[in-house]
């Protein structure tokens, strides 16, 4: 098994989803989080102030799935949050030991 963890733009939180839903899957979580790389924050004003915005606004959507289905997800996340310019996120894969379902103990892949 797999956790993807992908950082996207919020407005193309939407688009993943039904793009998530068209291969299948059907459970996510979903953060709002902030952060910065490359695009390094900017400059807004307020009421005539000027600030600085460091940390951008993000989603950070997790989901774990079957190996065999990996491909396929990314596919769909890259798909689906591309616009093409800097800031578009990151997609970070990694190993799952093992998955447990608490209302049934269920483990492995029927647990997801």
């Amino acid at each position: 098994m797999k956790k993807i963890e992908a950082i996207i733009r919020p407005f193309k939180l939407d688009e993943v989803k039904e793009a998530l839903v068209e291969e299948g899957i059907h459970g996510l979580t979903i953060s709002e989080v902030r952060g910065y790389g490359r695009q390094k924050g900017h400059t807004e004003t307020y009421r005539g102030s000027e600030y600085q915005i460091e940390f951008i606004p993000k989603i950070k959507i997790e989901i774990v799935v079957d190996d065999s289905l990996l491909d396929k997800v990314i596919d769909a996340i890259l798909r689906s949050a591309k616009t093409g310019q800097v800031g578009d996120g990151k997609i970070f894969i990694s190993d799952v030991q093992e998955v447990i379902r608490i209302r049934t103990e269920e483990s492995g892949t029927q647990a997801l």
